[in-house]
């Protein structure tokens, strides 16, 4: 006897509720500078209730082959990835109408005379 899901009622086989999951949030990619001028690659808007963050953000930095960490809500990835990243979430499932990328703004020279 198979099981059933709780969310949408359908046999676990059938179940699609991490794919509509997926399709019906909006992501937002950024850059952040932190300290000494580094660059992160934030994504938000991702539920961490629908999708493990944990497991996603071992996806993204495997295939963009960085550093990186998934908590509260934001994936946080050491360096620009600003590119890559989005063609990395549509692979994984997510649509590319619901990914918003945020150009780099940049601010002048680095902190401390760096260029």
């Amino acid at each position: 006897m198979t099981t059933v899901c709780t969310t949408c009622g359908l046999p676990k086989d059938l179940c699609v509720c991490d794919q509509i999951a997926r399709e019906s949030q909006r992501i937002t990619v950024m850059i952040e500078r932190k300290k000494f001028g580094k660059a992160y690659t934030t994504v938000t808007g991702i539920n961490e209730h629908e999708v493990d963050m944990g497991e996603l953000a071992k996806k993204l930095k495997n295939k963009l082959a960085c550093g990186g960490t998934g908590k509260d809500g934001v994936i946080a990835l050491q360096g620009d990835h600003l590119r890559s990243v989005k063609d990395a979430l549509v692979e994984l499932g997510f649509s590319a109408d619901t990914i918003d990328v945020q150009q780099d703004r940049r601010q002048g020279p680095r902190p401390y005379g760096r260029r």
